[in-house]
């Protein structure tokens, strides 16, 4: 299957942990990449410095499905379902005070 022209949803609804030219940090979920072009391809395609994580991503039809709305909506789902549960942290302990017992 190859990419629906004018989508980007694979470049918009998944975050991305890998640094990226301009993104150290990666990209968050949600947010167009910067390096789409205003037809919605991508800069960085067959370059070196294109995350490996975007090339992994391949389409098909349970992701893309029939237009660029349902691909949006199946890739935010799949973010969400995927996403590390927030980190737990321990209750404050209570703080010594210089007295001895």
């Amino acid at each position: 299957m190859n990419c629906r022209p004018g989508c980007a949803a694979c470049c918009i609804a998944p975050s991305i942990s890998s640094p990226l030219p301009g993104l150290p940090h990666g990209k968050p979920a949600g947010v167009a990449c910067p390096h789409l072009d205003e037809t919605w391809r991508c800069r960085l395609f067959g370059q070196p410095t294109r995350p490996a994580v975007c090339g992994q991503l391949q389409p098909s039809q349970e992701m893309c499905q029939d237009n660029r709305h349902q691909a949006l909506l199946w890739l935010t789902a799949l973010e969400e379902a995927t996403r590390p549960a927030a980190a737990t942290t321990c209750p404050p302990q209570p703080q010594k005070t210089g007295a001895t017992p």
